[in-house]
């Protein structure tokens, strides 16, 4: 046995059907695409999300929503997460490079506190913005809330 007489065995191998090729082929005269109609053609495609005539999803759907172009979009980031990083790493200073070291927030984004839970520490909060209700919050318990721009 060589490479160059190397064949599969005996039965595992089929020709493809070759449609269109007469009536001896079983798949002459309309080569199993019907009569008539767009389907039948040559050259035909369906355009996506067609549905046979019938009004698409698409457009049987209402349309809504806006994003402006100016928005900014913040990481949210509340009062008890900045209050359970501070004891568990003993921090007087919370600013954004420690908030990323702790997974809060990736790389490129902006935080803004939020006043969901409560704070009973002295930190120094450093953020890109602060709820009203947060900064307060902060300043109540003795720290500072910073703006970072």
């Amino acid at each position: 046995m060589e490479l160059s007489n190397l064949k599969p065995a005996v039965g595992s191998t089929k020709n493809r059907t070759r449609k269109g090729r007469g009536p001896g082929s079983g798949k002459g005269g309309t080569s199993t695409r019907g009569h008539k109609g767009a389907k039948q053609r040559s050259g035909y495609s369906r355009k996506i999300g067609f549905e046979g005539g019938q009004m698409p999803i698409q457009r049987r759907l209402p349309k809504f929503g806006f994003k402006s172009l100016n928005r900014v979009a913040y990481k949210a980031i509340n009062l008890s997460d900045i209050e359970t990083l501070a004891e568990a790493k003993a921090l007087d200073t919370i600013d954004l490079d420690a908030l990323k070291a702790a997974g809060l927030v990736a790389k490129k984004e902006l935080v803004k506190i939020l006043a969901k839970g409560h704070i009973t520490r002295k930190v120094t909060v450093h953020a890109n913005a602060f709820s009203a209700a947060a900064k307060a919050a902060i300043e109540g318990a003795g720290g500072e809330a910073v703006e970072v721009k």
